[in-house]
């Protein structure tokens, strides 16, 4: 396919006209009500024609070969490489965002690169990526555009990976996550208060996908927290969190507690401590979750995967290398006989901690 030629402004399916004339996009809790010609907070949805549309098809930010492990995703075939792409913009407005560079862009330039679904899917055949990873802002704002990647992928028996922070409606969230094959679920909080503060949306609706995943898919996922100083840090939310997630996902949902570094609109705030991560990952650990990591940190004990069971160590990470693999060819504890949770191939993968950025215009 020429990639030239990719039409860019694709129509969409879920919105509703509002009496007064505007149109209402029903994709994510945020229900924008748009004018003729104006965007929604996401930047890449707006009404044209009255109707919505995504103004990014096929347009990214830039395409790059990673360890699976920096989704961050560790039971999900740990050690392959994953062709990971995105767009620009996003629908939530989180002032610490890590990747604002992309997320909070609204120039259309920082779209530099162009690939059609099927161009993306052969792509990651020819290097060998078992999956393909929407992140870097989040898939759900180009929902037909990730859809139709995930298609191709399928058909290539290449996974699909959501980075996400689960904010979308029940209908686009139902058809979103039926190509998706795994997920990293951006867990930001546990309180109303950071939500609207920090982020401008809502926790009920991240906790309704959490539960829906959970309950109403087969989709692989794992929860990740981003720490930040004396905003979600405090031992009562840790508790309070890690006992929701035992209580209504079960203890074999992953939980990555990451650092925060000062970036975007929180410059103000320090780098969060590894004592923190390291107290925030006991407290799971306490409260039933049986894998629960560290990240953003160098910590070989906290960023490995022990047997729940008899404590053996599974699999040991060193940042994003494997260090060691004692999971049989079925995905158990090779001492006591007791699954890992998780997607595992027979063997661990051995790309390690390379980052290749790619061009596809040679697939087009």
């Amino acid at each position: 396919m020429n990639t030239s030629a990719l039409q860019t402004i694709v129509p969409t399916r879920y919105w509703h006209q509002l009496e007064d004339g505007r149109i209402q996009c029903d994709l994510c809790p945020r229900a924008c009500k748009l004018k003729e010609g104006q965007q929604g907070l996401c930047f890449v949805r707006s009404n044209q024609k009255q109707q919505i549309v995504l103004t990014t098809y096929g347009r990214s930010s830039g395409f790059c070969i990673d360890p699976i492990e920096k989704k961050p995703l560790n039971h999900f075939l740990p050690g392959t490489p994953i062709l990971s792409f995105g767009t620009a913009g996003c629908n939530l407005a989180c002032k610490f965002c890590q990747n604002w560079d992309v997320s909070k862009s609204r120039q259309m330039d920082r779209l530099a690169d162009q690939a059609a679904p099927d161009v993306l899917a052969r792509a990651a055949q020819k290097w060998g990526c078992r999956s393909v990873a929407y992140t870097y802002n989040d898939p759900v704002i180009f929902h037909e555009y990730a859809i139709d990647v995930a298609k191709e992928c399928r058909e290539r028996d290449i996974k699909s990976v959501a980075v996400t922070a689960g904010y979308i409606c029940d209908e686009p969230r139902t058809e979103f996550f039926s190509y998706m094959d795994a997920a990293n679920m951006d867990l930001k909080a546990f309180t109303e208060r950071f939500y609207y503060k920090l982020t401008g949306g809502h926790l009920q609706p991240v906790l309704d996908t959490l539960r829906y995943l959970k309950h109403e898919t087969n989709v692989w996922f794992e929860l990740t927290t981003l720490l930040i100083p004396d905003e979600n840090d405090s031992e009562t939310e840790l508790e309070e969190m890690t006992q929701w997630v035992v209580e209504n996902l079960g203890p074999d949902v992953p939980m990555h507690f990451t650092g925060f570094h000062p970036d975007w609109k929180m410059l103000d705030k320090l780098p969060t401590s590894a004592h923190t991560l390291s107290m925030a990952r006991q407290i799971a650990l306490k409260n039933g979750v049986r894998y629960a990591y560290t990240g953003n940190v160098h910590d070989k004990q906290g960023g490995s995967t022990y047997c729940h069971s008899c404590g053996n160590l599974l699999i040991g990470r060193d940042w994003y290398i494997l260090s060691d693999w004692n999971l049989t060819a079925d995905g158990k504890c090779n001492r006591c006989g007791t699954a890992c949770a998780g997607v595992f191939a027979a063997q661990a993968g051995d790309w390690g901690a390379k980052r290749l950025p790619v061009r596809l215009r040679d697939f087009a």
